[in-house]
């Protein structure tokens, strides 16, 4: 469900087009009544302190606002009724407001405290004219329409950060009703800990949300572009927040994998004190990025990428944000995507959240100045692929460029083109592809396509994946080039690959796998097997001449069979040579 930016109803994501289009309509033929609706003049009729019919609703951002009581009639302050500015009343009415005594943050709410709007505070005891109400009205706009053209400067992933964990998506394995987190939300209390997942799945965002249900200091800092002086400080004021308050100070560190082993030992006698509470976000592998004695003391857990159905809720939102710029601050028509155009943001992010509201930014970005004419009523996902195709992160690394460029890359290796073999590995690394997959592929083409031929070349990928491994990108990149190279110009032979796949064809009938294995190939261990007649009549051939020996070695129920001819290539002739 997402919110509609023009009536803020909650309507399911497959129906919102179709909703925004009867909402833009209607409000289209609200405007011409809209004057003549609200009384311009005339002193507002007596009115109880006490009003009966005084409700709440959803507004905007999903909290729980105060509606007005008129003469008997509720009326909302939603958003509708502020971009039409629409208030029905024959007779001069009596408005009074009841101020809301919380405002929750609903999943769907804007995330940016500048985004938080409040009703005009007015004093409930005193009656309000329609003039009165009309300006506390265009004042609320006003205000509304101020905060998003702030908000509006910001990336949309940042303007859509939740604040608490209400509005905060996936990961229900950590803060779900059963996730391990879940009980230091409620109790307020936090370890220190590392949080290890790919990019925009929400670690610095559960960070940030985990510290605000305490009420110690917090401090973030990043291993980019923060170093070691800059952790002492935070040390030296923290040593003095405890000595003042006896509170800890929680310490958040995104990117920690970048602070060496050595560099990260500062950080110990502060945790083992209790004087830091440490919380570090990576991308990498902690095993092998973080200093063994930090390990120790944090907590560890992983952060899955975004399911499709989290991903499809992290687009709606984007797009409620959006069409709020763009209706209030812009007065442009709401950007509608197509279903498919949705569903490939969705694969081509690949459980990012971050880099699927990139994509809509864009797509919002390239159709804010189109004119009516040249603007489509939905945005398809040809145009969607017009406007995202010179984006580095076109690559698609679950869906069909995944499968279609490694299958590139390994023809070109097996045909011998080395050129065209550093084209799809330079494809696939700036999408970013994980590095250590295309050398695993690469093992695998060394035994498949070049065998026995050139035997260098399986020790030489191998020792390619371990530079991968501990040198890591960008530097890494070479060992790829030079594996890729070496493959391609090596000699080919699928003689032990065809073989292969014969003999497990062969062996998968089970007359032929389950055949006794002859008595002189079996292993004698004890003087009882001996005595059965194991091992007897075995010829060990290095003791012959050459080792040639006269013997089986199939079962004599299957007989000797042959595989491997010698042949590494086969004869046809292509006839476009």
């Amino acid at each position: 469900m997402v919110s509609c930016p023009i009536c803020s109803k909650h309507i399911p994501l497959a129906e919102i087009n179709e909703h925004l289009d009867l909402c833009e309509i209607k409000n289209k033929n609200r405007k011409v009544e809209a004057e003549n609706d609200i009384p311009s003049d005339g002193v507002a009729k007596e009115h109880s302190d006490k009003p009966e019919n005084v409700s709440k609703v959803e507004t905007v951002h999903g909290s729980s606002q105060p509606m007005i009581a008129v003469n008997g009639d509720s009326h909302t302050t939603s958003l509708a009724s502020i971009l039409t500015g629409k208030k029905k009343s024959k007779d001069k009415p009596t408005y009074q407001y009841r101020p809301s005594q919380h405002h929750e943050t609903s999943p769907l709410s804007s995330v940016s405290s500048s985004n938080e709007i409040n009703t005009p505070a007015v004093n409930s005891k005193r009656p309000i004219s329609g003039d009165e109400c009309r300006d506390d009205l265009k004042r609320h706009k006003k205000q509304i329409i101020d905060n998003l053209k702030i908000s509006a400067n910001l990336p949309l992933s940042e303007r859509l950060r939740p604040t608490d964990i209400g509005g905060y998506i996936g990961q229900q394995h950590l803060v779900g009703p059963r996730g391990v987190l879940r009980g230091y939300l409620k109790q307020g209390r936090v370890p220190s800990l590392i949080f290890w997942g790919k990019p925009g799945t929400g670690k610095t965002t559960l960070a940030r949300i985990l510290a605000k249900t305490t009420n110690m200091r917090f401090v973030e800092m990043s291993g980019v572009i923060n170093g070691v002086s800059d952790c002492k400080k935070v040390f030296e004021e923290a040593v003095n927040e405890m000595k003042l308050t006896r509170k800890s100070t929680i310490m958040f560190i995104d990117e920690i994998h970048r602070f060496s082993k050595s560099q990260q030992d500062i950080f110990l006698q502060y945790v083992e004190r209790g004087i830091i509470i440490l919380i570090g976000a990576t991308t990498e592998n902690p095993s092998f990025t973080v200093n063994k004695a930090i390990l120790s003391r944090c907590k560890v857990f992983t952060l899955e990428k975004l399911s499709n159905h989290e991903m499809r809720e992290m687009v709606g939102r984007g797009l409620v944000e959006i069409n709020k710029v763009r209706k209030l601050v812009h007065n442009t028509s709401v950007l509608k995507l197509s279903e498919e155009g949705i569903d490939w943001i969705i694969s081509v992010a690949d459980g990012d959240g971050r880099q699927a509201l990139g994509f809509v930014e864009m797509i919002d970005i390239n159709f804010t100045n189109t004119t009516d004419e040249n603007k489509p009523e939905e945005v398809t996902l040809e145009d969607i692929k017009g406007i995202l195709k010179n984006s580095p992160m076109l690559y698609d690394r679950v869906g069909d460029a995944h499968y279609d460029t490694i299958s590139a890359f390994h023809k070109s290796v097996r045909g011998s083109n080395p050129d065209a073999a550093m084209y799809y590995l330079a494809r696939m690394l700036q999408g970013g592809e994980d590095p250590l997959y295309i050398a695993r592929r690469m093992i695998r083409i060394a035994s498949e396509d070049i065998g026995v031929l050139d035997d260098s070349c399986l020790p030489f990928a191998v020792a390619a994946y371990q530079a991968v491994q501990m040198v890591g990108l960008p530097e890494a990149d070479l060992a790829l080039v030079h594996c890729a190279v070496k493959l391609s110009r090596a000699p080919k032979s699928v003689e032990i690959y065809r073989g292969w796949n014969q003999m497990k064809a062969w062996t998968a009938n089970p007359e032929i796998s389950g055949a006794e294995i002859p008595l002189h190939l079996r292993n004698a261990p004890t003087k009882l097997m001996s005595d059965l007649g194991y091992k007897k009549g075995y010829k060990y051939p290095p003791d012959f001449k050459d080792g040639k020996v006269s013997t089986t070695y199939f079962p004599d129920s299957v007989g000797e069979q042959q595989f491997l001819k010698g042949q590494h290539l086969g004869d046809a002739i292509d006839p476009d040579l």
